[in-house]
């Protein structure tokens, strides 16, 4: 896969489909990666084949891309950031952001910071966490630096170890992306973002927060809750994607 450079590190994408097609950049989770968000759920096979140009990076700390250890390298700013070089490398002018839990959270950062990149906003996995939060991580930080799997307790730790584990991560960039990724944005922020916004979160999901108490606070949002899914399982559920596919002609 293709690389760009930003800020001294070398940021791994994929860029498939229809040049001539609408642009989709795809925006990953935290602990994910292009593989494990968008190509193992289908997500890049479902947008290319409706005729999208459809673009994705692993984030700094993931995936292909370098991993710096140092917390003051993850905020959400910082990785909206790395979104917009990449788009600059391409030369796309703009594009719909679609991101997944941190990627959603990266994305809102990106529709306050330059709004005329956004053509859409789809945020997946995260509802009124953006602004509440989605509750404490220091457990999380602690699994992850974890000897092993077996000293983890926390039921959440846990998940994301697993998941981490599952996908060969580095555990301490990880670890160190917590920190600071987690910002949070006012409810006069979000009210600010102005894009035509599909905001979808899964029935089950403990830690995404309501869709519906997020989509009022913009002024061109909609809410979609996908039944009986929680957060790991609802990024590659079938009625999601029919309702992403829908939102993007209308």
């Amino acid at each position: 896969m293709p690389s760009f450079e930003r800020e001294h590190l070398n940021l791994n994408y994929i860029d498939e489909g229809p040049v001539s097609g609408q642009a989709v950049l795809l925006v990953h989770g935290f602990a994910s990666s292009i593989k494990f968000n968008w190509i193992d759920p289908g997500w890049i096979e479902t947008l290319t084949g409706a005729g999208y140009r459809t673009i994705a990076f692993d984030h700094r700390g993931h995936g292909a891309s370098d991993k710096p250890t140092d917390e003051a390298a993850y905020t959400p700013t910082k990785m909206a950031e790395d979104a917009f070089g990449l788009l600059d490398h391409l030369d796309v002018k703009s594009t719909v952001f679609f991101g997944y839990s941190m990627g959603a959270r990266v994305c809102a950062f990106a529709a306050l910071a330059r709004p005329e990149t956004i053509d859409k906003l789809i945020l997946g996995g995260l509802g009124y966490g953006l602004v509440s939060g989605v509750g404490d991580w220091d457990p999380i930080a602690k699994a992850l630096r974890a000897p092993s799997i077996d000293d983890v307790d926390d039921p959440r730790g846990q998940m994301f170890r697993a998941f981490a584990d599952r996908t060969k991560s580095d555990r301490e960039a990880l670890a160190a992306c917590i920190a600071h990724s987690r910002q949070e944005l006012t409810e006069e922020d979000v009210g600010r973002i102005e894009a035509q916004t599909l905001i979808g979160v899964g029935s089950k999901d403990e830690i995404a927060g309501s869709p519906d108490r997020l989509a009022a606070l913009m002024p061109k949002a909609q809410a979609l809750t996908i039944p009986n899914r929680d957060h790991m399982l609802a990024v590659g559920d079938k009625a999601f994607k029919s309702a992403v596919l829908e939102f993007l002609l209308t």
